[in-house]
C-alpha cells in the first residue's frame, strides 16, 4: 500500500498545481459594461461550452472532483 499511496500523492501535488493555474487563467464574472449593452449575448456569448472559457470552466470541474476523491481516499486508514 505504500507504492500505492506514493503514486496517489504525487497525482495529488501534480492536480492541484494545475488546477491553480487552471482558475488562474480563466477570465472574472464581471463582464463590465459590456454586458449592460448586451455584449454578452454575441456568438461566444451563446456558444461558450465551445470556447477555450467553456473548456477551462470544464476542466476546472474535473480537477475539482478529482482533488476531493483524491483527498478522500489519501485520508482513509487502510489497517
Amino acid at each position: 500500500m505504500g507504492v500505492l499511496r506514493i503514486i496517489l500523492s504525487v497525482i495529488f501535488v501534480l492536480n492541484c498545481i494545475a488546477l491553480t493555474i487552471v482558475v488562474l487563467m480563466q477570465e472574472g464574472k464581471s463582464q463590465g459594461l459590456g454586458a449592460i449593452a448586451g455584449a454578452a449575448e454575441s456568438y461566444w456569448g451563446k456558444n461558450k461550452g465551445r470556447s477555450m472559457e467553456g473548456g477551462l470552466e470544464r476542466a476546472t470541474m474535473i480537477m475539482a472532483v478529482l482533488f476531493f476523491v483524491l483527498a478522500i481516499v489519501l485520508n482513509l486508514n487502510f489497517g
